[in-house]
């Protein structure tokens, strides 16, 4: 791995997801502590996911004109600002704020993130650098509860919106100090932009076609994050027990990211992201055959095979469509589509099941899976080049 690369962009980004990931579960309980019902306090939740979105098409026209580096660190002081709100909200609606605009923020980062490493790194590792970068945030993420736990052993709730303070400023510092793998991190102030409704109409095709199976996908990946602890509770595990089941479907996930790049900047695209829609899909489906503590943590485990075979797809996928005089841009475009399908996974497991039955909303959204799966082999051979070999050889 690049040295500059590891401090540049990885670190940073392991940093910053570890303390999302530590703050993340403490939100909903601070918010209960302030008043809410368990509804408003689960809104509150997800005021995370509505900020990313709102905040895509703004990140990718900020990255585009002060440069990938710089958003990053603009990021990480308005995360660092909008934690400390959290902190110290004395209200509900100040509380929902901050987590609004921590959303805002993480879309700017993450933006910035894709679109430096889609900048600097060769095509042909750009796969295995993405997945990377995916496969680092499932390492903070899952790590991130892990710290905030300990802090909580020796300090209240909001005691965790500082520890994700702390690792957003040492990531900002990282980024700061950190060699750029050359100058293309670094875009003269006053670049020109592209309007992004002109960017729309001109990608309209591609976006209203393999932009879908972006929407699928992350519903799809989204869900499996609901559908797990969900039917675990229907099943009357302990808790203990569904946090060991997630924790062995978030480990097999982690260790495959590195393999899913290589595979990917090798064979092409096609040959990672149709297996793990098919995979996590279907092992989403069978989800309501597990009636047992070993059944479930086998479903558990494919789900994270399925997942973590795909990790850094749809960032590739969209490096790989991104014109380049307007690749910033188009990636917050891109995101929204990324960040909208996540937001409605979870909204299609739940409106099924309060139509029909839990079983229902799994298997609706397991067959979204394999809808994904036929998308992406209907679309990606259109738009992207390094599909497969036979797009490469053309």
């Amino acid at each position: 791995m690049n040295r500059n690369l590891l401090t540049s962009a990885y670190l940073p980004a392991l940093l910053y997801e570890t303390g999302l990931g530590a703050v993340t579960p403490v939100i909903a309980l601070v918010a209960s502590g302030l008043g809410a019902r368990l509804d408003q306090a689960a809104l509150v939740v997800a005021l995370v996911g509505l900020g990313q979105i709102l905040g895509d098409v703004p990140a990718g026209a900020l990255a585009a004109r002060i440069g990938d580096r710089r958003a990053m660190l603009v990021a990480a002081v308005v995360a660092c600002v909008a934690l400390t709100g959290g902190a110290l909200a004395p209200t509900l609606p100040l509380l929902a704020t901050a987590v609004l605009v921590l959303g805002a923020a993480s879309a700017v980062f993450h933006l910035a993130r894709q679109a430096y490493l889609t900048e600097v790194v060769p095509v042909v590792n750009r796969a295995r650098a993405l997945s990377t970068l995916g496969g680092v945030s499932r390492i903070g993420i899952f790590l991130g509860p892990f710290l905030g736990a300990a802090v909580l052993h020796v300090g209240d709730l909001r005691s965790v919106f500082w520890l994700a303070v702390g690792t957003t400023l040492v990531a900002a510092l990282v980024v700061g100090l950190a060699r750029d793998v050359d100058d293309r991190g670094r875009v003269p102030r006053g670049r020109p932009t592209v309007p992004t409704t002109t960017l729309v109409r001109r990608h309209a095709r591609l976006l209203a076609t393999l932009g879908l199976a972006v929407v699928l996908v992350g519903a799809v990946r989204s869900a499996r994050g609901v559908v797990l602890p969900l039917w675990s509770e229907h099943l009357g595990l302990a808790p203990a027990t569904t946090s060991l089941v997630f924790g062995l479907s978030g480990a097999v996930d982690m260790l495959l990211f590195y393999p899913a790049g290589k595979v990917m900047d090798r064979y092409g695209r096609l040959w990672v992201a149709i297996p793990s829609m098919v995979v996590l899909g279907g092992a989403i489906a069978a989800l309501p055959l597990a009636t047992t503590v070993p059944a479930l943590a086998v479903v558990a485990m494919v789900m994270g095979l399925g997942n973590g075979i795909g990790s850094g797809i749809l960032m590739t996928l969209g490096a790989d469509v991104a014109p380049p005089d307007a690749r910033a841009q188009f990636l917050g475009v891109w995101r929204v589509f990324q960040d909208s399908g996540a937001a409605a996974g979870p909204l299609v497991v739940s409106a099924v099941a309060a139509a029909g039955s839990l079983a229902a909303g799994v298997v609706t959204i397991g067959a979204a899976g394999l809808l994904a799966a036929g998308a992406l082999a209907r679309w990606v051979p259109r738009w992207s080049e390094h599909a497969n070999g036979r797009t490469r050889a053309r």
